[in-house]
């Protein structure tokens, strides 16, 4: 299968970053090189572009793509590990960084990654096929509490609780191997008229990657380490596609362009500076004609933020 991906929001990505020439910049979500070219176009000789991917098709695709590009270097890792794979090229600083915390295009079209609740195919969700923990693990060995809780908060699913009972009571006969057995559950678990707002696995299966994923973990400290590195004027873009994702990176860079929080009547003694300024104040999200070009850009916002 071939490697696609529309990148969502390019224009007002790389707009955002206001991308200097000579600049150094990284890419912590590589998938299949939109924004990452787009900044390689705006960069010369001087410039450097440094991007990583867990996944090892993305990184082996668009490292070919991108091969006639002198100043660019793909590392397979998590983004999240941003502070040790700079230190490993010797990168100190940075002028700019943009995050897309979606999954690629790739990934769910490719049904053979068990991301998709379309088809009928064994259960993964690795973003990282190197991992040795998958959604078939999850569903099969999580307590019914643990699923309970993960389809509540990662998947806002309403039905939650009847998903997870009834998980629990499949997997007593026989395993839960495949998507089409999981959409199964989840189908008899909402009553037939919730069923209109969509497919009645699509939440299910968003919580499942999350957690299989660790996707929220450690944002907060990833984002703050990332604004840490930027060289004044620096930017960071930040696309999510999920209310709890939005959620952590609103309030990071709330807290980091707040200055003194103590009470004005009395000299300030908390010495809390101004970090960054939001280039936008309210998320910017995707035109009408990018929505109906691209469905996935629909639920998508984008924050970016500017060190002082």
């Amino acid at each position: 299968m071939e490697f696609k991906h529309i990148p969502v929001m390019l224009n007002e990505c790389i707009d955002g970053l206001n991308v200097k020439s000579d600049g150094i910049y990284f890419d912590g979500t590589l998938g299949g090189g939109g924004h990452s070219e787009a900044i390689l176009k705006k960069l010369d000789n001087s410039g450097l572009l440094v991007a990583t991917d867990r996944d090892e098709e993305a990184i082996l695709h668009t490292t070919n793509k991108l091969s006639k590009y002198q100043n660019f270097k793909a590392v397979k890792s998590n983004f999240k590990n941003f502070d040790a794979v700079l230190d490993d090229l010797n990168v100190l600083n940075i002028d700019g960084a943009i995050l897309d915390l979606g999954v690629s295009s790739y990934q769910l079209d490719n049904r053979e990654r068990g991301f998709s609740y379309m088809g009928d195919t064994r259960l993964d969700m690795r973003m990282d096929k190197q991992s040795n923990f998958s959604a078939y693990e999850l569903i099969n060995e999580y307590s019914e509490e643990k699923l309970f809780y993960i389809l509540k908060v990662f998947g806002e699913e309403k039905f939650a609780q009847n998903i997870a009972k009834n998980i629990v009571n499949e997997r007593k006969n026989n395993k839960i191997e495949t998507t089409k057995q999981l959409v199964d559950i989840c189908d008899k678990s909402i009553p037939y008229k919730f069923k209109r707002d969509g497919h009645p696995a699509k939440k299910t299966f968003q919580a499942v990657r999350i957690a299989v994923n660790e996707e929220l973990d450690g944002l907060d400290t990833v984002i703050r380490q990332i604004i840490s590195r930027l060289n004044k004027g620096g930017r960071l873009a930040i696309l999510t596609f999920h209310s709890l994702e939005d959620r952590i990176v609103k309030t990071v860079f709330k807290d980091l362009s707040t200055a003194c929080i103590c009470d004005k009547r009395f000299p300030c003694v908390c010495n809390r500076k101004q970090i960054i300024e939001e280039v936008n104040k309210k998320p910017i999200t995707a035109s009408e004609e990018e929505c109906l070009l691209n469905s996935r850009s629909k639920c998508a916002k984008l924050r970016i933020a500017e060190k002082l």
